[in-house]
């Protein structure tokens, strides 16, 4: 007897703006496999094409907002969406139609993430940032990025001696709208933490010991996953915290597919079930 799929799954689903990287690094393809590591679905829209590989990315073509705003349009119309993750990996017009769309559906929780940027030129990196701050950190629940980087963007006049702190960057997100920020990379001597932080409060703090190695793909990855568990229903805090957990063993486990930078291993956790599977138990192993 053949059965048909429940068309109500509990699979939560995750819209994903993100560009695609063609040496799955970052982009879509993080994405992709950190929410499946969360036990959601994946809906990836792609909003522009990089051109690179681990060593450096070169080149960023963005798609039309129309292109963008056509994607994720027909598949909210026809699929029940839990959460939202946006990655900064786009142009400015390319925000103006994220967030149309995010306006018409402000019921769902959005993270939104900030890279580096560095491969944009000046005008092209200040006009993505302004309409970034203009239009989607009203509807962003929680800002994802590097300290330094949410820090050189949100605080630029910063004049105090000592660097600004979780909840100073925090509060200059709120400004804009952002719910909350989560940072990363905050050095502690031999240590990096990471915090989630309200104006008033930091909700969360998980500390990594620092790795010898340069990655590509850890924010998209911590983001991805976020979004993957806070469409899961989990209280903001506790989603962070385990997001964190999840992103250091994804970098204790990480490779280098290439000749350049190393990538998280998203997917740790399948070979550390294979290893077990081929584990015998005590009791019929050879003494």
């Amino acid at each position: 007897m053949t059965t048909s799929p429940d068309p109500s799954p509990a699979t939560p689903c995750v819209l994903c703006f993100n560009a695609s990287d063609p040496s799955g690094a970052g982009g879509l393809g993080a994405d992709i496999t950190a929410l499946v590591s969360a036990s959601c679905h994946a809906l990836p829209v792609v909003t522009a094409v990089w051109v690179g590989d681990t060593r450096q990315r070169h080149q960023l073509l963005t798609l039309e907002a129309d292109w963008i705003d056509e994607q994720a349009r027909a598949v909210l119309e026809d699929v029940p969406v839990h959460a939202v993750k946006v990655s900064l990996a786009m142009g400015a017009q390319a925000v103006s139609a994220i967030g149309s769309i995010l306006s018409d559906y402000d019921e769902l929780p959005v993270v939104t993430y900030v890279p580096e940027l560095a491969a944009l030129d000046d005008a092209a990196r200040e006009a993505l940032l302004e309409a970034a701050a203009e239009l989607l950190l009203p509807q962003t629940d929680v800002l994802v990025g590097n300290h330094h980087t949410l820090a050189r963007w949100l605080l630029p006049e910063w004049e105090d001696d000592r660097p600004p702190g979780p909840r100073d960057i925090a509060r200059a997100a709120a400004t804009c709208g952002a719910g909350a920020t989560l940072l990363t990379g905050v050095a502690q001597g031999e240590r990096l933490d990471n915090l989630l932080a309200t104006p008033e409060v930091v909700l969360a703090s998980v500390a990594y010991e620092r790795i010898d190695a340069t990655f590509v793909g850890a924010g998209d990855t911590l983001a991805a996953a976020l979004a993957g568990l806070l469409a899961h229903e989990a209280e903001l805090p506790v989603a962070a915290s385990q997001a964190l957990a999840y992103l250091d063993q994804a970098l204790l486990h990480g490779f280098q597919p290439g000749m350049g930078h190393a990538i998280p291993q998203r997917l740790f956790w399948a070979d550390e079930a294979g290893d077990e599977a081929d584990t015998p138990d005590d009791d019929t192993s050879e003494r």
